[in-house]
């Protein structure tokens, strides 16, 4: 098994952009400074003879040799990726697979889908427990004698997530010496021991002690399960699968709110129930995460060629493309490591904020990340009992209430699995935030009519269901399948763990002021603050958000290669216009020329 990256391969790994001879400045030209926007194939240009001597090398090193025809083919494909129908050296076979790409691009192995799911179902812990927390608030704070100490309930509720953000960074070494399967299975048992001691603690800081505890397991795992998926999968239908994620977050919010109206009528002992059932989604990911096949990409990285390969052929239709797939990726990889690799967690730590391109990923995972939390739908998970308790309704109508918005949110996350890699991250994001701040200014100015007018509490109800089903194909599934596919493999771990960092920090924040935020500036004033926080989140996303969609893991890095102040001018000072002209003045001929252009994949987009 070879430790380190043979020399042959890195001139042909290094990227062709015109008139750049030296192949250092290739690199940073095109990951650092993209002023061009080329979005550029690592294999175009490289002569079919050098390129299938640079094939033999390649099986030769890593003890491939016996599926060499089989690279050959892939290699070629990787180089010219529209027109495969002209290799001569595919088969028939080959090409109906590469065609059914195409043509049938949900028509994949099984054991990707078992992937998939098997991974998914982890994250329905994390919606469960946050609905849980939600019916638990109505009881438990009695019991403990804290129920007019609404600081001390917002940070027992938002202790999953503080301790998480910190446990976030553990992820990186954690990955980086067990795999992405390992760190799943170890931080499962955080979702089955704490999550069950919840139920027989006896005082608030037993309970908080637990809720703790179990934030450590949570923080990696939210951190790890979208970078796993997303390294499984296709470019061209990655975002509908990576963001089964958050369908299984909606969930677990669903169940939640199920769970939490079969134990109501327990009494004063439900939110023990209420808050340890969450346990049951781990025990099923604890068993079966060792048949799901490792990340190829990640086994790629520890340079275990052989078992990346064959991971990728579980996950592939074909061999071909599997090889294809392999080869193209190791030799980006390469070209990254030789750009921005780092060797230590202090280096990728600050490789962050100072290497360009991981910069630019950096600030779009954080930019998605807090706009999901200033969208206020974290509030609504944790409090949509409580809000509905203000508005008037009895316990038992609040938790059915809840329930209304737990199934909502999973309904209508659905639609995402189909627009998100065609509609887009950005465009999705751009469609939903004012339509979210206009619901929630709607819902606040309900709370205003008088307690006796029958259409209060409908309305409230309607406009927060409303509020949720602009939110769930949104900004809903964008931030973790955007933080999980926009840093490059050598620093994906740390970077994910860097918007997961965010993400806990503001939901921290957010879940402890809110109670005393609800009665300081009364619902109306908090839904409004919301509403304002979502159209600042849309002006940030509409001038600072790349679109990642259909691309591969390794064009990324030439799409966040491109400068952050020519990305905002294109789109205040040519898109904007082009706009303006074409949908509000109706100028069907007006154009516009696109931002990225491609090189070397047969295209311009």
């Amino acid at each position: 098994m070879a430790t380190s990256a043979p020399d042959f391969s890195s001139k042909n790994a290094a990227t062709h952009l015109e008139d750049v001879e030296d192949p250092k400045n290739r690199i940073n030209v095109s990951f650092a400074q993209n002023i061009n926007a080329k979005i550029c194939n690592p294999l175009a240009g490289i002569p079919k003879p050098e390129l299938l001597a640079s094939v033999a090398s390649f099986c030769e090193t890593y003890g491939l040799t016996d599926k060499l025809s089989v690279f050959e083919k892939g290699a070629l494909v990787a180089q010219i990726p529209e027109n495969f129908e002209s290799i001569e050296e595919l088969t028939e076979d080959d090409k109906y697979h590469l065609r059914r790409e195409i043509t049938h691009k949900w028509h994949l192995p099984k054991d990707l889908y078992y992937t998939i799911a098997l991974c998914s179902l982890g994250s329905a812990l994390q919606g469960w427990d946050n609905t849980g927390a939600n019916g638990a608030n109505l009881s438990f704070p009695e019991e403990f004698g804290i129920s007019h100490n609404t600081w001390l309930i917002g940070f027992i509720n938002s202790a999953p997530t503080i301790s998480g953000l910190f446990a976030a960074w553990l992820a990186d070494p954690l990955n980086n010496w067990v795999g992405r399967r390992g760190v799943i299975f170890f931080t499962g048992l955080f979702c089955v021991f704490p999550v069950l001691a919840q139920a027989f603690t006896q005082n608030w800081w037993g309970l908080l002690l637990c809720r703790l505890i179990m934030g450590i397991g949570l923080g990696i795992k939210i951190t790890t399960i979208p970078i796993m998926t997303s390294e499984v999968v296709p470019a061209v239908i990655r975002g509908g699968l990576v963001m089964s994620f958050q369908l299984w977050v909606a969930f677990g919010i669903l169940v939640g709110f199920s769970s939490n109206l079969i134990f109501y009528d327990i009494g004063r002992l439900a939110w023990r129930f209420q808050l340890a059932a969450a346990f049951a989604p781990a025990i099923p990911v604890l068993i079966f995460i060792w048949f799901c096949p490792e990340s190829p990409r990640w086994l790629l990285k520890k340079y275990r060629i052989q078992e990346s390969f064959a991971s990728f052929c579980r996950l592939r239709n074909s061999e071909v493309q599997a090889a294809r797939d392999l080869y193209y990726a190791y030799n980006q990889f390469l070209t990254e490591e030789e750009a921005f690799g780092g060797s230590s967690f202090f280096t990728r730590f600050t490789d962050l904020f100072r290497v360009p391109r991981i910069r630019r990923a950096t600030m779009g995972g954080a930019i998605v990340m807090a706009a999901q939390q200033f969208s206020g739908i974290n509030i609504m998970s944790f409090y949509s009992s409580t809000i509905f308790a203000n508005a008037g309704y009895n316990t038992k109508n609040t938790l059915l209430a809840s329930f209304g918005f737990g199934l909502i949110n999973f309904v209508f996350a659905f639609p995402a699995i189909w627009t998100i890699d065609t509609f887009g991250r950005r465009n999705l994001l751009l469609f939903t935030f004012p339509n979210m701040a206009w619901c929630l200014i709607a819902a606040g100015c309900c709370f205003l009519l008088p307690d006796s007018a029958a259409a209060r509490l409908p309305l409230i109800a309607f406009f927060i269901y409303l509020f949720t089903a602009f939110y769930s194909p949104g900004i809903g599934p964008v931030p973790n399948v955007y933080a999980a596919e926009c840093f490059p493999l050598s620093h994906r771990e740390i970077g994910a763990a860097s918007c997961i960092f965010v993400n806990n920090a503001l939901s921290s924040i957010l879940g402890l002021t809110f109670p005393s935020l609800l009665a300081g500036i009364t619902p109306t004033g908090a839904f409004g603050f919301y509403a304002g926080l979502n159209m600042l989140a849309f002006v940030i996303i509409f001038f600072f958000l790349p679109e990642t969609k259909q691309r591969t893991l390794e064009e990324l890095d030439y799409i966040f290669g491109v400068p952050t102040r020519r990305h905002a001018a294109y789109y205040g000072g040519t898109w904007l216009p082009w706009a303006v002209k074409r949908y509000l003045f109706f100028q069907g001929k007006a154009k516009i020329e696109p931002l990225y252009h491609i090189e070397g994949f047969g295209g311009e987009d």
